[in-house]
C-alpha cells in the first residue's frame, strides 16, 4: 500500500510512535541508522537527515563525509513490540550526496540502478530467498536446542516456538510468509518469505534478519546467519529463487519445453552459470562462507544445472499444471550473511547478459555430482565454485560484469574490506593448528 508523507504523520500520532529509526546498509549487508522523534520526522520526510559516511563500511573518506539519509515512505513499518518502553518505527533509505545525487557507495542504489535496465522493457524481476539460521543459547556457544531434522515438528521445542513468534512478527509488519520448518541440521530453522519485487524483497530481508534476531534475544536465544556454524553439520544458505515477468506473463515459462523454461529463461540461466564465480564474492563473502560450500552437505560447489538434482548449483522446480507464474530458477549457493541488495543486483546483472547475448544454457545434470568420480565431471565440463575468499577475490577482481553492476566505488572498497578479511585470517593460529602440530613439531 503506498504510504504519503500525511499517511505517515497519521499512523505515528494514532499509534504513539515516539522515535522512528532510518535505516540503511553498509557494502557489507549490515543495516546502519540513527534514531529522529516525532517532532524531527516531518522535517526529514520532506529534506532527508544529514550525517557523517566517513566511519560506515565502505562509504565516504573523511574529506568527502556529508551524506544525506532520505527516507523511502513507502518502507515505514511500525515495529511491533516496544523497545525501552517506547513505540518505535523504522524505514529505510536512500542515500544521496548534498546535491542531490544518488551517492555510489549506497548498495540499495546498486540494485535500484541494475532494475533501471528492465524499465524500458516493462519487465519485472522477483525473488524469493530461503534464509536459513541456527538458535543457539547465546553467542558464545554452538549447543544445539535439539537434536530435531528436516521438517521435525515439535510444538514443545524452544527452537519452534521462538520461530512462530518470528513469523507472527513478520506477518504484523506486512512481510508475507510462505512458510516456516525445522531444517536439516540440530537448532536450524528456515522461514520462506513469498516472492516480491527484487527491492522490495532485498528491502525484506534486511528486516528479516533483524527480527529473528531480536525475537530470538527476547526469548532468551541467540540467532545467527553465520554459514557455517558447526563441524560436521549442514551450513545455512539463502537459497534465491528468481524470475522475469512482463505484466501477468511469466518470461521464464514454456510450456512446450521440456523442462517448461522459456529461451528467455535459458539464456538467463546460461548468464548466471557462466558468471557465477565472478560474483561469488558477492553471494558468499566472509571466510566462514568457504567451510560451507564444500561437497557432502548439501551446499553446491559445482556450476550446474538440473531439475531434480539438488547437487546442482541452479535447479529449475518442477513446473505443476494452473501454476505457470511459479516457473523460476533457484541458485542455491548463496548464504544468508550477503548482502541482499547487492546479490540480487548481481544475479539480474549475469542473467540480463545471457539474454542479451543469447549465451546457450549447457545440458542439465541429472545424477548425484557429488558421487561423480573426477573424470566423469571433466566429461561434463562441469566447473566448480572458487573454494575459498582469497579464490573468490580473484575472480571478483577481473570480473567486468562485477565491477560495472557495482559501481566503481562498491567493487573497489569490497576487494579492499575482503583483502584485509582473508590476511587476518592467513596469519591467524587455530585451534586445529595449535592441536595438530604442537604434539608432534
Amino acid at each position: 500500500m503506498t504510504k504519503s508523507k500525511e499517511d505517515i504523520l497519521r499512523i505515528i500520532d494514532e499509534t504513539g510512535v515516539r522515535y522512528i529509526r532510518l535505516c540503511f546498509t553498509d557494502i557489507l549487508g549490515k543495516i546502519k541508522g540513527m534514531s529522529i522523534t516525532r517532532s524531527e520526522i516531518e522535517q526529514v520526510l520532506d529534506e532527508g537527515q544529514g550525517f557523517d559516511g566517513s566511519s560506515v563500511e565502505g562509504f565516504a573518506r573523511i574529506e568527502e563525509s556529508d551524506l544525506m539519509a532520505i527516507p523511502d515512505p513507502l518502507t515505514f513499518r511500525i515495529i511491533p513490540w516496544e523497545i525501552a518502553g517506547e513505540k518505535v518505527a523504522m524505514m529505510f533509505c536512500d542515500i544521496q550526496n548534498p546535491d542531490g545525487t544518488p551517492y555510489a557507495g549506497d548498495p540499495r542504489w546498486a540494485l535500484k540502478r541494475n532494475l533501471l535496465r528492465l524499465k524500458d522493457k516493462n519487465w519485472t524481476y522477483y525473488v524469493g530467498p530461503e534464509i536459513e539460521y541456527f538458535y543457539f543459547k547465546n553467542n558464545s556457544s554452538t549447543e544445539a536446542l535439539d537434536m530435531a531434522g528436516y521438517f521435525d515438528y515439535e510444538s514443545v521445542d524452544l527452537g519452534t516456538r521462538v520461530r512462530k513468534l518470528t513469523v507472527n512478527a513478520l506477518e504484523q509488519i506486512d512481510i508475507p510468509v510462505e512458510c516456516s520448518h525445522h531444517e536439516v541440521a540440530p537448532s536450524q530453522h528456515e522461514i520462506d518469505l513469498k516472492y516480491q519485487e527484487a527491492l522490495v524483497m532485498a528491502d525484506f530481508a534486511q528486516i528479516y534478519r533483524f527480527i529473528v534476531k531480536d525475537v530470538a534475544m527476547n526469548n532468551g536465544l541467540y540467532a545467527t546467519f553465520m554459514p557455517k556454524p558447526v563441524f560436521g553439520q549442514n551450513g545455512s544458505g539463502m537459497h534465491c529463487h528468481m524470475s522475469l515477468f512482463e505484466g501477468n506473463k511469466n518470461l521464464f515459462f514454456d510450456k512446450n519445453d521440456e523442462y517448461n523454461l522459456s529461451q528467455i529463461g535459458r539464456y538467463f540461466t546460461a548468464g548466471i552459470l557462466k558468471h557465477i564465480k565472478e560474483f561469488t564474492l558477492i553471494t558468499n563473502q566472509w571466510v566462514n562462507s568457504y567451510k560451507r560450500l564444500v561437497p557432502g552437505y548439501e551446499a553446491p560447489v559445482y556450476i550446474s544445472w538440473g531439475r531434480r538434482n539438488r547437487s546442482s548449483m541452479v535447479r529449475v522446480p518442477m513446473y505443476r499444471v494452473g501454476k505457470e507464474k511459479a516457473t523460476r530458477i533457484e541458485l542455491r549457493s548463496p548464504d544468508p550473511a550477503a548482502n541482499p541488495y547487492l546479490t540480487f543486483a548481481c544475479m539480474l546483472a549475469a542473467g540480463f547478459d545471457g539474454i542479451e547475448n543469447k549465451y546457450e544454457l549447457p545440458e542439465p545434470i541429472e545424477e548425484n555430482i557429488f558421487d561423480m568420480s573426477s573424470e566423469t565431471k571433466a566429461q561434463n565440463d562441469i566447473d566448480t565454485l572458487p573454494s575459498s575468499l582469497e579464490k573468490a577475490i580473484e575472480y571478483f577482481e577481473q570480473s567486468e560484469l562485477a565491477k560495472e553492476t557495482l559501481g566503481e566505488h562498491i567493487f573497489n572498497k569490497l576487494i579492499e574490506n575482503k583483502k584485509i578479511e582473508w590476511d587476518q585470517y592467513r596469519i591467524h593460529v587455530s585451534q586445529f593448528e595449535q592441536d595438530k602440530y604442537l604434539p608432534m613439531l
